[in-house]
């Protein structure tokens, strides 16, 4: 089955270190499970009109959590790190 580039990418992240890699061209997203790194590619190209240099992606483990007594986890997740072009930047709203 395959996923719409729209799907893909869940949300942008925002933290004091991406932020401050921005100016160089590298930005965080929450993408799905089971996206690679060439649907990402694809997926950032095409819904912020920019070429991309490189992605990186790394799965984010659940943490622990205690409710009531009783032991659970919060969801794992997919980070993908993509770094655009020389002179490429996305902008926001």
């Amino acid at each position: 089955m395959s996923v719409s580039e729209f799907d893909v990418i869940q949300t942008p992240l925002v933290s004091e270190k991406l932020h401050g890699l921005s100016s160089k061209g590298i930005y965080g997203f929450r993408v799905t499970v089971n996206a690679t790194r060439v649907q990402v590619k694809r997926a950032v190209e095409k819904v912020y009109n920019v070429k991309v240099d490189k992605v990186n992606i790394m799965n984010k483990k659940g943490k622990t959590k205690r409710m009531r007594g009783k032991i659970g986890y919060t969801s794992s997740w997919k980070k993908a790190i993509v770094k655009l072009r020389e002179g490429q930047e996305i902008t926001t709203v």
